[in-house]
């Protein structure tokens, strides 16, 4: 079985597709202008429009919605608020748009686990991402770091599989959710190295990383932007990354591969959606929008400093590359034996 979980576009394309969509969007600004309906006749947005992070503050989503969010506000003509709502892996704040008015007023930037994987991890998810929601934009993307304490005394990927294998039982991993790329990661890890480690959820990568530096847990596979910063205060010791080659963001962390152990592959990413009830003409409009901000040079330059690149593209292209994220990821899910009530 082919267990690589590298979608059918992966970063590199999809950085070369933001690029287009980026142009095609600054291209247009002036079609841009002319105002989207609510279905009311009123102009749209005439109220503050709501973006929900699943996640606690600091995240991953939460970092990149507040970045957007400032340069969305001026463009819309409303204060564009940021929402966090975190539990349950991301499910609850994800749930709660899904089932949220399609007015134009609300809004999620959800991840992975939430979005795709958790149809099949979960026994009976409270929403549906592929039905309730509809896809605005795949906002961005980066790897996860495997990372240690710095006093752990290991030094690589293969020396943490190999203490796992001669200690079982005593290695736990934290990651930020049940379902997320996090867990899966890892998870993927085990299967590949025949290895075992107890999984313990966070809300947030920033707790899940706390949860090492406290020695509750002794490693994890994170975005990036929670482990740099600790790894360049001497707290932490970075291992591989996730993607296929190495982050220039990241250069001199090795990949999965290139650290001793079979390839693995995946990207953490963040996608804007809304209510399925939401108009096109809305959702277009706010797809545009953020393709616009996510081409400025200082966003840009904002998204690397917390390692991370924009994406962008349509809301047909955020569509098949879910679709396509779902027949990849179902097997991987499937032959771990994961399954939540």
């Amino acid at each position: 079985m082919n267990t690589r979980t590298t979608a059918r576009f992966p970063l590199t394309r999809l950085l070369a597709r933001c690029t287009v969509a980026a142009t095609v969007a600054l291209a247009t600004a002036g079609a841009m202008a002319q105002a989207a309906s609510t279905g009311s006749g009123q102009a749209w947005p005439n109220k503050p429009v709501r973006i929900v992070v699943p996640y606690g503050a600091g995240s991953s989503p939460d970092v990149i919605a507040r970045i957007m969010a400032e340069k969305l506000s001026p463009r819309l003509g409303q204060p564009v608020i940021i929402e966090n709502r975190a539990g349950a892996g991301g499910n609850n704040g994800t749930g709660a748009v899904a089932k949220a008015a399609g007015d134009g007023y609300n809004f999620v930037i959800s991840t992975n686990g939430p979005l795709v994987y958790n149809t099949v991890l979960y026994k009976k998810l409270p929403y549906d991402p592929f039905t309730e929601l509809r896809p605005v934009v795949l906002a961005g993307g980066q790897a996860n770091v495997c990372a240690v304490r710095a006093d752990s005394g290991i030094t690589t990927l293969k020396e943490l599989v190999d203490a796992m294998k001669k200690n079982p039982g005593k290695f736990n991993f934290s990651s930020t959710g049940v379902g997320s790329l996090s867990q899966l990661g890892v998870e993927l890890l085990k299967v590949k190295t025949d290895t075992f480690a107890v999984h313990i959820p966070y809300a947030s990568s920033p707790l899940s990383i706390l949860a090492i530096l406290q020695g509750d847990v002794q490693f994890a596979c994170v975005p990036a932007v929670a482990v740099i910063p600790q790894v360049k205060a001497g707290k932490m010791r970075a291992l591989a990354v996730s993607t296929a080659k190495r982050s220039q963001l990241m250069p001199d962390i090795p990949t999965m591969k290139e650290a001793g152990l079979p390839e693995i592959e995946n990207l953490a990413w963040m996608a804007v959606m809304a209510p399925a009830s939401t108009p096109t003409d809305i959702v277009r409009r706010m797809n545009q929008e953020i393709n616009a901000v996510l081409a400025m040079p200082e966003v840009k330059e904002k998204l690397h400093a917390q390692y991370m690149e924009p994406i962008g593209g349509s809301e047909q292209d955020l569509q098949k590359f879910m679709q396509q994220e779902l027949r990849v990821m179902t097997p991987i899910i499937k032959r771990t034996g994961i399954s939540v009530e």
